[in-house]
């Protein structure tokens, strides 16, 4: 699409469009052999009443005679106001132009061709062997060499059926191209191409729940790329708005790393699915829909044409704070407002356009502290272990082509529950080292990830933990690696500084948290380390306050 100006003058926005990874909105059911192809091979029949119909393409030109008035049970009822068929069928399938009984059936002449796009046609597909397929791998359990793909490599398909099949609510089509002009890319996709020169690999190039056995996920250094891709494209100036396609249960993570990320003043949104597309109230075409609404209204624009929302998860009508949403159960409305405050920004709902019903206050995109823009090219990290020092180390996390994937920091999440296997009354004084886990986590990063933190999920609001873990939290500060205290799950109040040497997560859940700490690593490295972490001086816990205060004015601020 060239962004032609259609009547009234205004060109229409150009959109770029993001294939993320375990995505459902780009997830579709399993190709089943229909009864058709069955019958004709002599394949045992499905017992379902009807064939399934699905998206296809005619391979060449073919007339069709529809009955007339079988659109709706009350067609017939209103025939009088309609035109006269096109001709009728007698008895034996022949057409007349003229009626030749009163018994004749009448007809509309339907001149179908390939030019015209897809339509839903039973599917006659079947396996090598001459089977029927009954799911989408050859047999249960296959490995991905002998299992077929239910997920699109992009959203191109997408935004076409939802043209093709999209139904207005006054009858007119759903005209997305008349709206905007979409450019298509991949970034962690849902499917890839695994044959030819430039075929993909499974759980390295894209990355599927679907079939369930073959479940692959993204990394951290899938994370930078996908971050250096979608700054690259929005660099361009050329595009209007952002829609990114990503699994029902995280989108709004990747939509808060990238508002708190990209340096662009064009609107980020994020759609997600809880129901495959070309399913049974199939949600995901609806939502893709409004982001496109959203996105070329122009609501989420100030004066000087500047995003003033952030980035945004935009499902059931709903436009939501990506920083304050989260998934709560898998089914349409499974969504709520976490933090306690606001959450939802924009209402889609009804005829009219979109409306603003708040603004956040928090720093994004344009406005962050943390955009890609901003972050030095290098910072400091820390290496060795805690048996036998922690020495500083330098990092280089950013080069011409953006963040570098090998350098993106480890931020573990660990989660308070009351009674420990251990006690901590006055008969058991709290003792860093029962903490193993956590111990073992922060040698881990040590000697392998030299910018790295920990996200404690402890009590409402205040995040504290249990003196044992905080005593072992503590270690890691003090060896270099920062520590977020948030409160438990879908925290709906503020997390408290009780103790300057850790970070307070406002009114992050721990997920949020862990993402804005990792960029907060990005742009100040490590903390100074202590010469033994298990007993700082009085001047090395100044140093190290020091440094959590400005971690902590980027939390207060994102």
């Amino acid at each position: 699409m060239t962004g032609d100006i259609p009547p009234g003058g205004a060109p229409r926005p150009r959109i770029a469009v993001f294939a993320g990874p375990t995505a459902t909105i780009l997830n579709t059911p399993d190709l089943v052999t229909s009864n058709k192809a069955r019958a004709r091979h002599g394949l045992p029949l499905r017992p379902a009443r009807f064939d399934v119909l699905r998206p296809q393409r005619l391979a060449a030109p073919a007339t069709l005679y529809v009955e007339a008035y079988s659109a709706h049970p009350l067609e017939d009822d209103a025939a009088g106001l309609y035109a006269p068929p096109d001709g009728w069928l007698d008895k034996d399938g022949a057409f007349h132009a003229e009626r030749p009984h009163d018994g004749a059936t009448p007809v509309h002449v339907v001149e179908l061709d390939p030019a015209d796009g897809l339509y839903p046609l039973p599917y006659m597909g079947r396996q090598a062997d001459g089977s029927a397929w009954e799911e989408t791998s050859t047999a249960p359990y296959a490995p991905p060499g002998a299992a077929r793909q239910t997920f699109y490599p992009d959203a191109r398909r997408l935004y076409e059926e939802i043209e093709r099949f999209g139904l207005g609510d006054l009858g007119a089509p759903v005209e997305l191209g008349s709206v905007a002009d979409f450019a298509f890319f991949r970034a962690a996709p849902s499917g890839g191409y695994t044959t030819g020169p430039d075929s993909e690999r499974l759980g390295q190039d894209f990355f599927v729940y679907y079939p369930y056995h073959l479940q692959s996920e993204p990394g951290l250094a899938d994370l930078a790329r996908a971050t250096n891709q979608v700054q690259d494209v929005l660099a361009s100036g050329e595009y209007a708005g952002v829609q990114w396609l990503e699994g029902s249960p995280t989108v709004d993570e990747t939509l808060y790393w990238l508002g708190l990320l990209i340096d662009t003043t064009a609107p980020l949104v994020g759609h997600a699915a809880q129901r495959r597309h070309q399913s049974l109230s199939a949600d995901g075409d609806r939502n893709v829909v409004d982001g496109v609404k959203f996105i070329a209204s122009g609501v989420a624009l100030d004066e000087r044409g500047e995003d003033r929302v952030g980035a945004c998860v935009i499902v059931d009508e709903l436009v939501y704070s990506a920083r304050d949403v989260t998934k709560v159960d898998a089914r349409p409305g499974g969504y709520e407002v976490t933090g306690g405050h606001g959450g939802v920004v924009a209402d889609l709902g009804g005829y009219g356009p979109p409306q603003l019903t708040y603004l956040p206050a928090r720093r994004h995109t344009h406005r962050s502290e943390l955009r890609l823009t901003l972050l030095p090219e290098r910072v400091p990290g820390v290496t060795g272990s805690l048996a036998g020092g922690v020495s500083p180390v330098d990092i280089a996390t950013k080069d011409a082509a953006g963040l570098v994937p090998a350098a993106m920091p480890h931020v573990s999440i660990t989660k308070y529950s009351r009674y420990a296997a251990t006690g901590t009354g006055t008969d058991s004084p709290p003792v860093a080292e029962e903490e193993v886990e956590v111990l073992a986590r922060i040698d881990a990063n040590l000697a392998d990830a030299p910018l790295a933190g920990f996200v404690c999920e402890g009590m409402s609001p205040f995040g504290m933990a249990d003196p044992t873990r905080n005593a072992a939290l503590s270690v890691a500060v003090f060896a270099g690696l920062p520590v977020v205290r948030t409160g438990r799950g879908n925290t709906g109040g503020m997390a408290y500084r009780t103790d300057p040497v850790f970070i307070s997560g406002n009114n992050l859940t721990a997920t949020k948290a862990r993402l804005l700490l990792m960029a907060a690593l990005l742009k100040f490295g490590a903390l100074p380390p202590a010469a033994d972490p298990f007993a700082p001086t009085l001047d090395e816990r100044a140093a190290t306050e020091k440094a959590v205060a400005r971690y902590q004015t980027l939390f207060d601020t994102h």
